[in-house]
């Protein structure tokens, strides 16, 4: 969506990252997804130099169809020089919840924008996207096959309707919420009839009190954040704003709520065991550019699903700001007030104690997680 997720992309620190997904977090897989090719091409082989198994997840959204096959075929055949370095140890996506993310199945220019049309939740459920969804597949894995000969896989949402016959695992993104709380393992469940092996690519909390209501959409409190400083230009949409009031507050503002998240996590994890599943992929280790405040009205980090919470450094301040301002414009309409994100700034280069050559600390969700992974 134009943004750039990892604003300072340090070799060093992205091997360092995965050093610790190993030893510490006690990971035996990592999924990588991102735009740029030669990130993932970089991150994938410094994360197999060390012995994970890498899921690499290419991922361009809203572009034509056309653009977003040559783009997966481009990273397929990169991906291929990569797996026969390390064979067996890499797998390809050809794409993630492309119904939300890419042109031509849900009319929209981009997810926001597909999921706040009025018709959009009645077309998912009548299943109209699905018969598109899998026409564009088979090429997309076609087109892959022809250039890595490694196994492919998809990651799904619920609510797509998938021919998994061109890939060699079944691939869902599956979070748990209040709606979904008691059917969530039996819902995964039921993937295992396809005969192939189950992976869930994305699972996760956010950390605030309330965000196990909210699953995936755990990320939209950072409406709720917006309301203050949008004041009586506030043109956020109502479903945004309805999720957004869920969680709750205290004089206006959401709680950081690290226990909860840590909780949900690990139950999450034997709810997936006990489903028999094959593996699962926490969402997610780091994200540097929604950086951790002490004042939860500018705690950006209370919106992430992340496992560590990030200190700001002077490339992600400034990105913030940048997608701050270009969202605001673009998905609302609003010309932030120059000073409207002052709030979230503060003093960068501060790193963490108990990884002082990184700038970010640890959460409970990280001790945790891997404490789990620890015992099996």
């Amino acid at each position: 969506m134009g943004g750039n997720w990892r604003p300072k992309f340090e070799p060093s620190v992205v091997h360092r990252e995965l050093e610790i997904i190993r030893n510490d977090l006690h990971c035996n897989a990592v999924r990588i997804c991102g735009l740029d090719i030669n990130r993932l091409a970089t991150a994938s082989q410094d994360a197999l130099s060390q012995g994970l198994e890498v899921w690499l997840s290419p991922e361009m959204w809203d572009k034509s169809q056309d653009e977003t096959l040559e783009y997966i075929a481009r990273a397929a055949e990169r991906a291929e020089g990569i797996r026969q370095r390390w064979p067996g140890k890499l797998v390809f996506s050809v794409g993630s919840e492309l119904t939300l993310f890419s042109q031509g199945m849900i009319e929209g220019k981009n997810v926001f924008d597909r999921m706040t049309r009025p018709s959009f939740w009645g077309d998912m459920m009548a299943g109209k996207h699905n018969g598109q969804l899998n026409a564009y597949l088979s090429s997309l894995s076609e087109a892959a096959r022809k250039l890595f000969h490694g196994p492919l896989t998809y990651f799904s949402v619920p609510f797509e309707t998938v021919d998994w016959r061109p890939f060699d695992f079944v691939g869902v993104d599956h979070y748990r919420d209040a709606r979904i709380k008691d059917s969530y393992g039996q819902m995964t469940s039921k993937y295992n009839a396809f005969g192939k092996p189950v992976i869930i690519g994305e699972f996760g909390c956010c950390t605030f009190r309330g965000a196990d209501l909210l699953g995936a959409n755990g990320f939209m409190i950072t409406f709720g954040m917006m309301e203050d400083i949008l004041g009586s230009n506030q043109k956020i949409p109502k479903m945004f704003l309805d999720m957004a009031h869920v969680p709750p507050r205290i004089d206006g503002h959401y709680i950081r709520d690290e226990e909860l998240q840590a909780r949900e996590l690990v139950d999450q994890l034997g709810v997936l065991d006990a489903a028999g599943v094959e593996g699962a992929f926490v969402q997610t280790f780091v994200v540097p550019n929604s950086p951790h405040r002490s004042d939860p009205r500018y705690d950006a980090d209370m919106a992430n699903f992340s496992l560590v919470k990030s200190f700001p450094e002077a490339e992600t301040e400034e990105e913030f700001r940048r997608q701050a301002t270009r969202g605001a414009k673009e998905m609302l309409g609003v010309d932030l007030d120059p000073h409207a994100l002052d709030g979230y700034s503060g003093p960068v280069g501060e790193h963490g104690v108990t990884y002082p050559d990184l700038p970010w600390e640890p959460k409970e969700s990280f001790r945790a997680v891997a404490r789990y992974y620890a015992e099996r």
